[in-house]
């Protein structure tokens, strides 16, 4: 049987191989920062194209109506926006509408793996998700030493070296996901990225071939220290995917916030580009472009917003749903 490999980089980013900008782009960044950094990218490409256009975009109003009919097609798209946040919020109030005894198997449900978990740390839980996931994670670590304590006294070298090489790495990679937990709030994607770097997944499948790989040589405690590490990275993943839920729930929230807050101003400059603004409406240049470009690059910006901000938003959830698909020791990338 070749030799496994028990190292793993201690970050998500490392371990998919995405480019480390672009990776800032699709979890880290602010998603209004990047909503903002879109709208700059239509607004420039918009008013390079009325500048590289043969003809002025005033000359094209007085002989057509195409910047109405494209503000007016936008009028109906905001609209229809509005409605997407209307669905969006029912998606979430669907997962809290029930009856009181949905709400009580839930509760009974919650409780009991809640003392799964006092049971593991041996006190009970915290009640902050940041805290939790740390406490589970520094469980995993203390139970990684006792491992290595148990195993010391083993007479089989290369057992001792490959459980040294196993928790070291753990160790590793829990310093870096504790150290990103320190200080953080629920409600932001800070919580949520550094379980994400804590490579559970691996570490489960590590213990367990380790010890399939030297069942012989282990004695009645050493394998009850491997069934011990194993519960502990065990127990971390529902709790990882809950609080993932939890947040995925919370940002769908603040999507259809967000989308409702840049509709109104979107539909007021759209509605009022299709019904006051004309080639007559303004006149002259500013810094080198007609008033009328920098008019109509701004509003459309403006009325593109509510789509650049559910760009932004989905962008981070599709890419979190995409490295969480599965439980357990199933390694997608």
């Amino acid at each position: 049987m070749s030799e496994l490999d028990l190292s793993s980089p201690d970050k998500l980013r490392k371990r998919t191989g995405v480019n480390e900008y672009l990776f800032w782009v699709l979890l880290g960044a602010n998603r209004w920062l990047l909503a903002g950094v879109l709208a700059l990218v239509v607004f420039i490409s918009f008013m390079s194209f009325g500048f590289l256009k043969p003809v002025s975009i005033q000359s094209t109003m007085e002989t057509s109506d195409m910047v109405e009919t494209v503000f007016a097609g936008l009028v109906g798209a905001i609209i229809t926006s509005t409605t997407l946040v209307v669905s969006i919020n029912q998606l979430v109030l669907s997962q809290e509408i029930g009856s009181l005894g949905t709400q009580r198997s839930r509760m009974d449900v919650t409780m009991d793996f809640y003392q799964n978990i006092d049971d593991l740390i041996g006190e009970t839980k915290p009640v902050v998700p940041a805290d939790l996931l740390d406490e589970l994670i520094k469980t995993s670590v203390h139970r990684a030493g006792t491992l290595r304590e148990t195993i010391s006294e083993n007479g089989d070298d290369e057992l001792r070296r490959r459980v040294n090489e196993y928790v070291d790495d753990l160790e590793e990679s829990a310093d870096t996901a504790r150290e990103e937990l320190e200080g953080v709030d629920f409600g932001s994607f800070a919580v949520v990225s550094p379980a994400l770097d804590f490579d559970y997944s691996r570490k489960m499948h590590d213990i367990r071939r380790l010890g399939e790989q030297y069942e012989d040589s282990l004695s009645r405690e050493e394998r009850r220290a491997f069934r011990e590490m194993l519960e502990a990275v065990t127990m971390f993943g529902p709790v990882r995917e809950y609080v993932k839920v939890l947040y995925l729930q919370w940002a769908l929230v603040k999507l259809s916030r967000a989308i409702l807050y840049a509709s109104v101003p979107a539909l007021i400059v759209a509605g009022g580009v299709v019904v006051f603004v004309d080639a007559t409406t303004f006149s002259g240049t500013l810094l080198g472009f007609d008033t009328v470009l920098w008019v109509v690059s701004a509003s459309f910006t403006i009325s593109v917003t509510p789509f650049l901000v559910f760009a932004a938003y989905v962008l981070r959830l599709a890419t979190l749903a995409k490295q969480t698909l599965t439980v357990g020791p199933l390694i997608l990338s």
